[in-house]
């Protein structure tokens, strides 16, 4: 087959996805996909490049046979955690992908940055990833800026953990007498929970608590019509987004601004307050719907550094290139 081959890899909380595809050529662009459904372990070194390996090099071969791509002479691996928890990754994935695949250019990008680029391209923005967690992301094409992304208990502010816990604490609140407290909250939580004196009992000890957290934000959405702590906690929760978003923004020209992840699914609750802090917060900015999602944006990714094409700032942390010699 004609064309350069490239590899394009999201990998984050829910698994592996990974695409193989040309560049040029009759046809270029995916050519064919696998899904493996395992999230890629961390360890005392952080992401276990060995674990991600044992999955991803049979999913590639495969593709590789099934497409008829020779070589993958570019590889892209997108990661949650990259940014903090990526040193094994950046020592050992590119000599790994060379020898195994053939890779001439490796690149290893933040989770936050792919979901940047399959919302907007390359362009000068503001990206703001809403899901169990948070963190916003910018760049004006010279440099990356983050904001949030520091966990359940030191940020994620806006999440959908952010807002299952400000509803169970309301909830409390009724619970206990307190001022800011929701009735209405309280009975979502114990027909959710059980009686909610055993909350802490199962919030705490767990391993995924985000998730269990995150697993009462849409109770929240569905009291805010009829609940003014509800709404309050909803339009708090834009209103965190907003700051993230206005931290990375650039603030010169027509900056696009856009928001991705399931968090949206929680609609007109969340989404009205979230568009009006936006507009507070960003005036100058365009606001857009995400063209794509990770998977796509390591795509992008791939496809420009093999057309060398690719008008993004590298950064160690952010989105890191390597090449090798005569590469």
């Amino acid at each position: 087959m004609s064309g350069a081959g490239f590899l394009a890899v999201d990998s984050g909380g829910s698994g592996l996805r990974v695409v193989v595809g040309t560049v040029g050529g009759d046809g270029p662009g995916p050519l064919g996909r696998r899904v493996s459904r395992e999230p890629v372990r961390t360890g005392p070194r952080g992401i276990d490049p060995g674990h991600l390996l044992g999955q991803l090099l049979p999913m590639a071969r495969a593709l590789t046979e099934e497409t008829g791509v020779a070589r993958l002479g570019t590889v892209v691996v997108g990661a949650a955690g990259l940014a903090t928890l990526g040193d094994a990754l950046r020592a050992e994935l590119p000599g790994a992908l060379a020898r195994e695949l053939g890779a001439r250019t490796v690149a290893l990008a933040a989770d936050a940055v792919t979901a940047y680029v399959g919302a907007l391209g390359p362009r000068a923005g503001a990206v703001v990833a809403a899901g169990t967690g948070l963190i916003a992301v910018g760049t004006d094409l010279s440099r990356w800026r983050r904001a949030d992304g520091w966990g359940h208990l030191l940020g994620d502010c806006g999440s959908g953990a952010w807002i299952g816990r400000a509803g169970l604490e309301a909830a409390l609140r009724a619970h206990d007498g307190r001022e800011g407290g929701s009735a209405r909250l309280l009975a979502r939580a114990e027909a959710r929970f059980g009686p909610v004196a055993g909350l802490p009992g199962q919030v705490y000890p767990r391993s995924d608590r985000p998730a269990v957290l995150a697993s009462f934000a849409p109770e929240v959405a569905a009291c805010a019509a009829a609940d003014r702590v509800a709404a309050g906690i909803l339009r708090a929760a834009a209103r965190h987004m907003a700051d993230s978003a206005a931290a990375v923004c650039p603030a010169d020209g027509e900056p696009r601004v856009a928001v991705t992840g399931g968090l949206l699914r929680m609609g007109d609750p969340l989404l009205v307050p979230l568009g009006e802090e936006l507009a507070k917060r960003l005036p100058q900015a365009r606001r857009t719907t995400a063209e794509g999602d990770p998977l796509d944006g390591s795509v992008r990714i791939a496809t420009d550094l093999a057309a060398g094409s690719l008008t993004l700032p590298g950064d160690e942390r952010m989105l890191w290139v390597t090449r090798a010699p005569g590469g």
